[in-house]
């Protein structure tokens, strides 16, 4: 049963207990701090659920009251809303200050106008306002009464006058709490407290109504479990199911945003699979529940899924340094990485299964999915390049390579270096002990040598040892493909045998010439 108590539930506990709770250092007259109490509350917070809730709005208190007294002697209401007062009572510092009014658009720029100077228009016929004072930022709409053509998921405006009805079209409970200025009566008619200390995830009204006035939501829904580690009511996760093919509508723009923010959450891997159990990741990544491949009798490979979320969790892991997290590129190349098995598995006579080349195809189908979810070139060439490379180091075999491979491995990394360091080593998800600690060896090994060259060669700086101005001269031609030739082949004279000299570089070019058809 979906727990959904109306406006009229309340269980207000006594002032002076409120009180009580509060934190010593901050003083009763800090914005109103002292009038503080709690109304339409299905159940009682505990005391320390408000110890933290005020600690972490006392740096705005100030803020509150004050542009809560000007908007009620205009006569006026406002109230703090939504991720704010959630954060606040999950002892987080949100980013955003949220507000809604029963004032109407133009009535709120004059007063923010007054509070702040500087306003804007962030969506006049969707009554956003927003200001700036000093480095604040704060958006205040009015009360909103939204109702959606369920076709291009646009919203037919209705402003409101009720708090508690502008809740109500709220995506989770969650977030449909709120704080009345400048009196700091906090409001929550749809246990949304209770819900957020039981760590569930539901929504004001029926799932199927939410989902259906915006499919995105659903999306925000695995969101929410890999940011705050809620678990969705089972009637939330029912109506996810149901609705995942309305996600069709929803622009891949939003879309790729939502996906972004759950990729970057501290645990993305629990809100993936609520993607991937409710068949809503066959309409943002389908690659993803894919690797699902059917095993055969022989077990013959691995759950290509389960590994794939697996090695995104060490790459997390292996975060830091000189790749600080979170990094949107390291975990798209590790959910990622192995999206090509599916197109080449193949079961060999002998009993075995492979999946040649699968980096190669792997690539260009991850390029292709991030290009339809609308990601910016340099992600998606830095991603798929990332995929490209991920089998690289397995000639490696026991440090076989030689100086000119290794330079070749750090050039055709690139700027990825880093990255492609981290995606190796997530890769190995054996169970074998001995295995694992053997191919850490080696890539330690791989590193080391890597380290010595880059100091020796600086091969981040690779260049020929002739430029394109002399490459130019020498030959006696002119800029155009065959400089460009050139040019790659002096280059990779210099990754297979280092540092050779001008003189010596310009000796090899000529012979190079000698055999090309346009020299004769």
């Amino acid at each position: 049963m979906s727990h959904q108590p109306t406006p009229d539930d309340t269980n207000s506990p006594p002032v002076d207990l409120l009180l009580k709770a509060l934190p010593a250092h901050v003083p009763a007259g800090l914005g109103g701090v002292a009038r503080l109490r709690l109304v339409l509350v299905p159940a009682q917070p505990s005391a320390e659920l408000l110890r933290h809730a005020v600690a972490h709005l006392a740096p705005v208190l100030p803020l509150l009251t004050d542009l809560g007294d000007r908007f009620a002697a205009e006569g006026h209401s406002l109230a703090l809303v939504g991720g704010p007062v959630r954060d606040a009572f999950l002892g987080r510092t949100s980013p955003d200050l949220d507000f809604t009014t029963s004032a109407r658009p133009d009535e709120i720029e004059p007063i923010l106008a007054r509070w702040g100077g500087a306003t804007w228009d962030m969506g006049r016929e969707f009554g956003t306002i927003g200001a700036r004072r000093g480095d604040t930022i704060v958006e205040v709409t009015t009360h909103r009464a939204d109702a959606y053509d369920g076709v291009t998921r646009k919203p037919v405006v209705a402003f409101g006058d009720s708090l508690e009805d502008d809740l109500k079209r709220r995506d989770f409970t969650m977030n449909a709490m709120a704080l009345r200025l400048p009196d700091l009566t906090f409001v929550d008619p749809y246990a949304g407290l209770p819900d957020l200390t039981d760590r569930t995830l539901r929504t004001p009204g029926p799932p199927e109504v939410s989902f259906g006035d915006d499919p995105l939501r659903m999306m925000r829904a695995a969101r929410f479990v890999a940011q705050l580690g809620v678990v969705p009511a089972p009637e939330v996760l029912a109506a996810m199911t149901e609705m995942a093919t309305t996600l069709e509508i929803v622009s891949a723009e939003r879309i790729r945003d939502e996906l972004t923010k759950l990729l970057l959450a501290d645990h993305p891997r629990a809100g993936l699979e609520v993607l991937v159990h409710t068949g809503l990741a066959a309409y943002v990544l389908p690659e993803l529940p894919a690797l699902k491949l059917e095993m055969d009798e022989h077990h013959r490979h691995k759950d290509v899924y389960e590994h794939s979320l697996t090695v995104l969790d060490q790459a997390i892991a292996l975060e830091g340094g000189d790749l600080p997290g979170p990094d949107l590129v390291l975990r798209l190349a590790a959910l990622l990485h192995d999206i090509g098995k599916p197109a080449t598995r193949r079961f060999e006579p002998g009993g075995g299964v492979s999946f040649h080349h699968h980096e190669v195809v792997g690539a260009k189908l991850t390029a292709k999915r991030l290009r339809a979810l609308r990601f910016d070139k340099d992600t998606i060439k830095a991603v798929s390049r990332l995929v490209e490379l991920q089998l690289r180091f397995h000639g490696y075999g026991e440090g076989q390579w030689s100086d000119s491979a290794v330079r070749r491995y750090v050039t055709d990394a690139g700027a990825l270096l880093s990255r492609l360091h981290r995606l190796t080593r997530a890769d190995c998800t054996t169970r074998n002990v001995r295995k694992a600690r053997r191919l850490a060896a080696t890539y330690d090994d791989l590193e080391a040598r890597i380290g010595r060259l880059l100091e020796a060669e600086e091969l981040g700086k690779v260049r020929p040892e002739l430029d394109g101005n002399e490459i130019a001269k020498v030959l006696g031609i002119t800029p155009g493909p065959v400089l460009g030739r050139a040019y790659t082949y002096l280059l990779s004279v210099r990754l297979d045998e280092g540092p050779i000299g001008p003189d010596v570089a310009r000796e090899r070019l000529l012979a190079w010439w000698a055999e090309q058809p346009e020299s004769r």
